[in-house]
């Protein structure tokens, strides 16, 4: 896995209406549960969350979609696994990426749930970017951005309880 490399730069990133296109994901695994607070002994769901480079707070894996891939192949590129289920569209506005096609710098994400069966050691953007696994009621106090409790509350706890 150390010829993966982390794409940058805007020369094929996608545009609709004044939006950048984004895609991302809510990475999540089950953790065995038996502690005394757990009423079922059952299974807790944890969320994988990262590190912002640009200010506090956690982040769902996200980035741009391009020209040269479909939105599910932007999601597996951005969690290097394979795409989860479609949980919904978020409309954020970027103040770190405004650009000529959208200077308002108007996103908007299309975010997948997307279940973790390994783990990889190493990944692309390691030296700028730590992992977080943490239990959804910690997660929803620890995102910076409104848009990203939103997708985890709205879009994949409600996704979660339909899979149920």
């Amino acid at each position: 896995m150390s010829d993966l490399v982390a794409r940058t730069g805007r020369l094929q990133q996608r545009y609709e209406a004044g939006f950048r296109l984004v895609a991302g994901c809510i990475p999540f695994r089950y953790r065995s549960s038996n502690e005394a607070d757990d009423i079922d002994f059952g299974k807790v769901v944890e969320v994988l969350m990262i590190n912002s480079t640009s200010g506090p707070g956690l982040l769902f894996p996200k980035g741009g979609w391009e020209d040269d891939e479909t939105v599910e192949e932007a999601a597996v590129r951005e969690a290097i696994e394979e795409a989860g289920d479609f949980i919904g569209f978020y409309q954020f506005k970027s103040k770190t990426h405004q650009d000529e096609f959208s200077p308002e710098g108007l996103c908007k994400a299309a975010m997948f749930a997307l279940f973790v069966k390994e783990e990889l050691s190493l990944w692309p953007e390691q030296s700028t970017r730590t992992r977080n696994w943490l239990t959804i009621p910690k997660a929803l106090q620890s995102c910076r951005h409104e848009w990203m409790k939103d997708a985890l509350e709205n879009g994949f706890c409600k996704w979660l309880e339909q899979e149920k």
